[in-house]
């Protein structure tokens, strides 16, 4: 089991930046790929990115492409979304979540994620 807590979220205005973790509990952390995903009120929980259990592969959706960056620290258990050029587009509620490692799925598979954070709202203003 993996228990996942996200931290970060807040209000911030277009252009600025804000750096999302996600802590996670348990042993095996560092056999899990983590991924980010966000929604907004009636629209389906979309893929933003995620990093391998090694962090040597990483992916992206089009829309964060450049501006949004994914890291873990293994050693500490945590994930972090740093976001960058943030637009109002943006805002969002922003999840973590964890799925065992599997090279031959891609990330963005939403359903393959077993463990899934309470969520952190990121608000930018125009």
């Amino acid at each position: 089991q993996v228990q996942l807590v996200e931290s970060g979220g807040g209000l911030v205005q277009a252009g600025g930046s804000l750096r999302l973790s996600c802590a996670a509990s348990g042993r095996t952390f560092s056999s899990y790929d983590m991924g980010w995903f966000r929604q907004t009120p009636g629209k389906e929980r979309e893929f933003v990115g995620a990093i391998g259990w090694s962090s040597s592969i990483t992916s992206y959706a089009d829309s964060v492409k450049g501006r949004f960056t994914i890291s873990r620290d293994n050693a500490k258990n945590t994930v972090y979304l740093q976001m960058n050029s943030l637009k109002p587009e943006d805002t969002a509620v922003y999840y973590c979540a964890g799925r065992v490692t599997n090279s031959f799925r891609r990330f963005s598979r939403r359903d393959d994620y077993a463990y899934w954070g309470q969520g952190t709202q990121v608000t930018v203003s125009s």
